[in-house]
């Protein structure tokens, strides 16, 4: 059980006491996580920057709004089984199972090639807490599949920025945030001028360019 949930003194009708508590505590995790994701969306919109600063920019904010409304399904879901929903940050730092969003200001795709791999976080946590849920109320199940829909077409804005024309994403194969942003984002780096080497004269040729650089210094000090 969640450090925030306790034991409802009543739940929904047909559900038992420890049913309803199991699907609160299932819905306080659900909850936390889509409390921080609207707050890292919020992050990436305002550290956006770049030549697809306003497209991003703008994508994400009917993005917040719609994760908010899910964040609001889920606290209330979790007061109608009885239960207590906690909003604050200090009990999502407390009981979430991940580390804060880790990209600062940076390239708006960077910023899409990391928020990739946090839609596929939440994602999957859902759909685990979908087959959870299924078991013990179709309810919660209901809810959270509603809010995969949402979820999983967001994420597929956000992965039409990095898909090429074969259908391969720039980000595949990251394992972290940071990881998906270096591949997701464009090469800018300017090419490095490599300075011209010098060609070795046979010493021949040296001798030559010595005797005529000495003929030049001298013929310039008698000109006036």
């Amino acid at each position: 059980m969640s450090p925030s949930a306790s034991a409802p003194r009543y739940t929904v009708p047909g559900l038992g006491l420890d049913e309803g508590r199991q699907v609160i505590d299932l819905l306080t995790l659900r909850l936390h996580a889509l409390n921080d994701l609207a707050l890292t969306l919020k992050h990436i919109h305002w550290n956006v920057v770049g030549p697809h600063f306003i497209a991003v920019h703008e994508m994400l904010d009917p993005q917040t709004a719609a994760v908010r409304e899910m964040a609001d399904s889920a606290a209330e879901r979790i007061s109608a089984l009885g239960g207590e929903p906690h909003g604050t940050p200090g009990a999502l730092v407390a009981e979430r199972t991940w580390d804060d969003y880790s990209v600062g200001r940076a390239d708006a795709i960077a910023h899409l090639g990391a928020l990739d791999l946090v839609y596929t976080g939440i994602i999957e946590d859902h759909r685990r807490a979908v087959q959870e849920a299924g078991g013990i109320d179709p309810i919660t199940e209901d809810l959270l599949i509603e809010h995969l829909r949402g979820l999983e077409q967001f994420q597929w804005f956000v992965r039409a920025h990095l898909e090429s024309g074969s259908g391969s994403l720039s980000n595949a194969g990251a394992t972290t945030e940071e990881q998906a942003a270096r591949r997701a984002a464009p090469q800018k780096a300017a090419a490095k001028r490599t300075p011209a080497k010098k060609t070795a004269l046979p010493p021949a040729a040296k001798k030559t360019v010595k005797r005529a650089a000495k003929k030049t210094t001298a013929s310039k000090r008698t000109t006036r």
